[in-house]
Formats: C-alpha cells, sequence, structure tokens
C-alpha cells in the first residue's frame, strides 16, 4: 500500500512541476509573441517608408542649377 501512495505522491508532484513549466513557457510565448508583433509593425513602416523613398528615386533628378552658378557673372 505505502508503494502505491508514493507511486501517487510521485505523479502528484510531476503534474505539480508540469503544470508550472507550462505556465512559465506560456508567459515566455507571450513576451515572443509581441515582440514579433512589434517587429512586424516596424517591418511595415519600413516597408512604407523605402516604397516611399524608391518612387522619389523613380522620378529621376531635379535638374537645377546649383546655389554657386551665377551664370550673369559670366
Amino acid at each position: 500500500m505505502a508503494d502505491v501512495e508514493e507511486r501517487l505522491a510521485r505523479l502528484e508532484e510531476l503534474c505539480y512541476f508540469q503544470e508550472q513549466m507550462l505556465k512559465e513557457l506560456n508567459g515566455v510565448l507571450l513576451a515572443q509573441q509581441n515582440q514579433l508583433d512589434e517587429l512586424e509593425k516596424m517591418l511595415a513602416r519600413a516597408e512604407t517608408r523605402i516604397t516611399a523613398l524608391q518612387e522619389r528615386l523613380d522620378e529621376g533628378p531635379v535638374n537645377t542649377l546649383p546655389p554657386h552658378y551665377m551664370p550673369e557673372r559670366y
């Protein structure tokens, strides 16, 4: 009978520690998901900025005279 009680106590201990481990893993997983969500937002903002910069580059350079060029001097 003592053997059965020892086995039951051991199983209860294992169950307790597994529950603790699951709670800890859940916390880590939630933190990781929050970090992933934040990185996805940052990536979306970066893509938007890159697209805007690419559109400006595709427009081509603005051919204007440099500020130091003064044709009336020549």
